[in-house]
Order: structure tokens, then sequence, then C-alpha cells
């Protein structure tokens, strides 16, 4: 079975977070045995990218969600750190501000979706409105709760005008997430990383769990897929993540545009 495959939340299904092991490793027995393939996907996602950018038809946007201390940064660092920067884009999405409040949730995500030839990745998204919102009672529950339907329209505008979507849930385990907090704690080269809401919120993972189970079962489509990544181990994550995005990227059928010139009329002394 492809990773792909193996990890794709189906359309439709109900999704228990639980039956999700963040520790599996499809077979693979150690980074050791991934890093070449790695590597060798990153080079693949370096020449898909400069296509994309020469084609200028469609754009790929990533949403990347997780639990604090989920993979986030790491998995923009070690998977998309060969990409162009000129044609790739990271928009962390964080407290709305004034003037993103006095709009609709979706306004400041619409702003950052990339523009065709383009990769666009969003540090957490406009998922958050259906889970950080749902948790905290920031707004009614019959407000939230239509927010899953308005998402699906929303990434169906977007799919429908040229806008590759793929979207990663980082999945580690309650006890990988102490660990990973710990050695912030333990480790001054990461106390800067250090923040009292990861920790004010970790007494939330039930909540949150139940949470992005309903956002992973109400809002996984044909045309904007979830895909729930075992992530207790990095450069497993590393590698399903960078897998998927090969295939997605071989999939939506590039071609490099034809020169509109009369190239014979060029010629170099």
């Amino acid at each position: 079975m492809k990773l792909r495959d193996k990890y794709l939340v189906v359309p439709g299904a109900k999704v228990k977070l639980a039956r999700w092991d963040p520790g599996d490793t499809a077979g693979i027995d150690s980074k050791k045995e991934a890093l070449p393939e790695l590597e060798d996907l990153r080079k693949k996602l370096y020449d898909l990218q400069y296509l994309l950018y020469a084609e200028k038809r469609q754009s790929l946007l990533i949403v990347l969600q997780a639990m604090d201390a989920g993979g986030k940064d790491g998995t923009i660092r070690h998977v998309m750190s060969g990409l162009n920067p000129q044609g790739c884009h990271v928009k962390s999405f964080k407290v709305p501000t004034e003037e993103e409040l006095a709009h609709d949730y979706l306004w400041r995500v619409h702003r950052a979706v990339p523009g065709k030839g383009e990769i666009g990745i969003f540090n957490r998204s406009h998922y958050g409105d259906v889970l950080v919102v749902r948790v905290h009672n920031l707004v009614p529950k019959r407000v939230w709760s239509k927010r899953y339907e308005q998402i699906n329209a929303f990434e169906k505008i977007l799919a429908d005008n040229g806008v590759i979507i793929v979207k990663f849930f980082l999945h580690i385990s309650k006890e990988e997430q102490q660990k990973r907090l710990q050695e912030r704690l333990d480790d001054p080269s990461k106390h800067w990383k250090v923040s009292p809401a990861d920790f004010e919120e970790r007494q939330y993972w039930d909540e949150y769990v139940k949470a992005h189970e309903d956002a992973l079962s109400r809002c996984s489509t044909p045309w904007a897929p979830w895909y729930v990544i075992p992530a207790n181990h990095k450069w497993f994550r590393n590698l399903v993540v960078a897998d998927i995005l090969v295939r997605t990227l071989e999939d939506m059928d590039m071609r490099f545009p034809e020169s509109k010139l009369d190239l014979s009329k060029f010629v170099l002394d």
C-alpha cells in the first residue's frame, strides 16, 4: 500500500485518533534507512516546484495542524528546505489582529492563499476556528458548528480555481508531547521555544482530540483531503509528508509551457 493511501482520511469516514498509531513507521526500521529516500524525495520536490512555477496554471496549498509540539516547524524545515523561497511562502496563523477580527474568520486566510505557480504552507490555519475556538468556547456552538460546511465550501472554491489542497494532521501521543516539552525545559538552546500556553493547553488534551476528530471526519473531502501522519518519529513524519507531496504534485499533470517566441530568430554570436 502506498503511504498516501495508508494515511488518507477517506471522505465520509469517522475518525477516532485512538485507532491511528502515532508511533507507526510502516515497517521501515530506522532513520538511517529512511534518509536516502527522503533526500531523493526532496530533490523531486525541487524539480516539481520548478515545473509548477514555470507552468503558472495551478498552485499548491499545504495545511499543517498538530497538537502543541507536534512538529509543524520541524516538518517545514526538514521537508521543504530544498524549495526555492521565491515561489514558496509560509504563513503562521496566530491570534487574530483587531483588523482581522473586523472581518469574517476566513478573510485573513483567503488573503494568504498562494497564487498560480506558488506553494503556500499554512502553519496552523483556518481550522483553528473549529479547534481552539471550540475548546475555549470563544464563540457559541451554534456559530462554530456551521463552520465545517463553510470551510468545505471555501476549499471547494479554491480547488475549482486551480488551488490543489493537501492537509496534514501531525499525530503525536500525549507521552511524546510530554517528552518534547520536557526537552525544551532541559535544553538551554530550546528555552526560547518555551511558551506558557503550550503547558496550559496540555490540560485540554482530550477536548482537542475530540475537536480534531470532528474536523478530520467532517472536512476530509475529495478536493481537500486530510492525512493523519504518525509523528512520534520525526524522520518518519518527514518521509511520509514528502512522499505525499511528491505524489500530489506528480498528479497535477504539469507541463512546461511552450514559448510564444520564434526561437530560431535568436542567434548567439
